[in-house]
């Protein structure tokens, strides 16, 4: 028997469910990221329903010095969920069970799996609300963004994902299993652990359970889009906006590439002769979203908004936030491949930000769509090229290089919800300095010291 035989045998007798054929386990090796150079499979998938079955594979896996991934619906658009080498992948698909929404504590316990669309549609007949809101809703799943802390849209009104993590079980390398606080809305009693695991990208322990913070869901919601013929005008109302004393929950920006993208993919009668555009949300009780809407009217209308719409039902807002969430699809049909990034910088600079970003689609003649969410300087360009080209490919990677050196230098950082996985990884060190990228190195080791878990990404 080879010892991959061995790794088998004893990963089946303490999991239901365990994938080794390759027919089988092939799909394991890609996420949403670009494709490295060299494809890696891993020895097994595993597909454990409770945290026992979690326990056990985890002891296997230290014992072995096998290496585990942990992955949901691998969305990641950095690579934190591509295996590596002598690994295998843990994947939760079985563990999907809304397990207690507490409407008198305002909370939520819920498996790894459990999707954050499905979850607000459960909360949705509480009248409660999970606030963060990932572009991928349908699939994006609880522990993927407590993995990356993601935030979306909503992040300015509203705060990401660390925001609303109040307690977190998790099994550790030596297989035992931690609870990071209590499920109550304050805890000062000890050191906040939880925030610890909340964005480390799986690498620091498994999560097989989570409580959530939940809020009352807003009576009501409005979407205005306001068109702009400069982008610098639409950037400035952006700080308009938010110096006028109330918080949209929602200020995306978009510029020209992203409406025909969009519009081209998904019609809704976007104008696609502007080029930029703001999509502000407002939500609240009626009376305050009505108040609101008036003075966001004169801001915009002082701030050189050439065209303004007005969504007057939740069916059009769907409508328009289905074709938002499109861009990554619509881009995906003028190339094959696809690449979103994900940076942050602060709001004064995202004119030059986007400016920068239009002058390396013109040097490198690769087709770039500018979106972010505005109000809090989360900026997202997206990149449609054929990566199966040579040069073409080239031209990204130095692209990248221009990109993320640029950000920093403006006072920006590599991502505010996408995570660093393997693709950020050679930026990371002019984005943080040196003595705290060793604590944190030096954080991993005390929690995973044989490297087990998630390795070679983040940090």
């Amino acid at each position: 028997m080879t010892s991959k035989e061995k790794i088998i045998r004893e990963l089946k007798d303490s999991c239901k469910n365990v994938l080794y054929k390759k027919e089988d386990i092939y799909v394991y090796a890609y996420d949403t990221s670009q494709n490295p150079e060299t494809i890696i499979m891993p020895l097994a998938v595993v597909l454990p329903e409770n945290r026992e079955e979690v326990v056990r594979i985890v002891k296997i896996c230290t014992k072995n010095k096998i290496k585990i991934v942990p992955r949901a619906q691998g969305t990641n658009h950095c690579g934190a969920t591509r295996p590596v080498e002598n690994c295998i992948v843990m994947h939760f698909s079985k563990m999907d069970k809304i397990i207690k929404i507490d409407k008198e504590n305002l909370i939520a316990i819920v498996e790894p799996n459990v999707v954050i669309g499905k979850l607000n549609k459960e909360l949705d007949k509480e009248n409660l609300f999970f606030p963060p809101d990932p572009s991928n809703l349908a699939v994006s799943t609880v522990a993927g963004a407590i993995a990356l802390s993601s935030g979306g849209p909503r992040t300015f009104k509203y705060g990401s994902t660390k925001d609303y993590v109040i307690n977190l079980e998790v099994v550790l390398a030596n297989g035992s299993i931690i609870e990071t606080s209590k499920n109550l809305a304050k805890n000062v009693t000890g050191y906040n652990i939880t925030s610890l695991f909340t964005g480390s990208e799986g690498t620091l322990g498994i999560i097989t359970k989570a409580t959530l913070k939940l809020i009352p869901k807003p009576q009501t919601r409005l979407l205005t889009l306001a068109y702009f013929d400069d982008l610098i005008d639409a950037a400035k109302c952006v700080n308009n906006i938010i110096n006028s004393g109330f918080m949209p929950s929602v200020v995306d920006l978009l510029d020209n590439t992203t409406i025909k993208t969009i519009e081209n993919y998904n019609p809704v009668g976007l104008l696609t002769d502007k080029e930029a555009m703001l999509l502000i949300e407002l939500d609240g009780f009626n009376e305050s979203v009505k108040h609101e809407l008036k003075i966001l009217k004169d801001i915009l209308l002082k701030s050189a908004s050439s065209k303004i719409i007005q969504t007057e039902t939740e069916a059009e807002n769907e409508n328009i936030w289905k074709t938002r969430r499109s861009a990554f699809s619509a881009l995906a049909q003028i190339k094959p491949n696809v690449v979103t990034e994900d940076i942050v910088v602060p709001r004064t600079k995202i004119v030059d930000f986007v400016k920068f970003c239009q002058s390396l689609s013109k040097k490198y003649e690769i087709v770039t769509a500018v979106m972010g969410h505005a109000a809090d300087g989360n900026i997202h360009p997206n990149f449609a090229l054929n990566l199966e080209d040579k040069k073409e490919k080239e031209n990204f990677e130095k692209l990248k290089d221009e990109l993320f050196n640029y950000a920093v230098t403006i006072g920006g950082t590599l991502s505010g919800e996408h995570g660093i996985g393997t693709h950020k990884k050679k930026y990371i060190e002019s984005a943080i300095d040196k003595n705290t990228l060793d604590l944190m190195k030096n954080m991993k080791k005390l929690l995973d010291k044989d490297n087990i878990f998630n390795p070679d990404k983040a940090i």
